[in-house]
C-alpha cells in the first residue's frame, strides 16, 4: 500500500511539474500571434486611379454609343448628352442593345 502511495504522489507531483513547465496552446498562439504582427501602423494601400478610357466628343444619344460603360460615362462627365430621360442616372433604359 505504501508502495502505491509513493507512486501516485510521484505521478502527481511529476504532472504539477510539467504543466508549469509546458507552454499552453492559448500562450503558445499569442507569442505566434504577436510576432505575426507588423509592429508598423497599419497603412491602406492607395486605390489606383482609374484611367479613363473615355472622352467627351460631342455625342450625345444611346444610338452614338458602343457599351452601357461608355453612356454612363458620357451621362456622369459631359455636358448636353440625351440619354437619361428620367434623370435616374441610368442611361439607355430602352436600348435592347445593353
Amino acid at each position: 500500500m505504501k508502495k502505491i502511495l509513493v507512486m501516485i504522489v510521484v505521478v502527481v507531483a511529476a504532472l504539477n511539474y510539467f504543466q508549469k513547465e509546458t507552454p499552453r496552446r492559448t500562450e503558445v498562439r499569442e507569442e505566434l500571434v504577436s510576432e505575426a504582427i507588423d509592429p508598423e501602423p497599419y497603412k491602406p494601400i492607395p486605390a489606383p486611379k482609374p484611367v479613363a478610357r473615355f472622352s467627351c466628343d460631342g455625342r450625345q444619344y444611346c444610338s452614338q454609343m458602343s457599351s452601357r460603360a461608355e453612356a454612363e460615362f458620357f451621362v456622369r462627365h459631359c455636358p448636353n448628352v440625351k440619354m437619361d430621360g428620367d434623370r435616374d442616372g441610368i442611361p439607355c433604359e430602352n436600348d435592347s442593345r445593353f
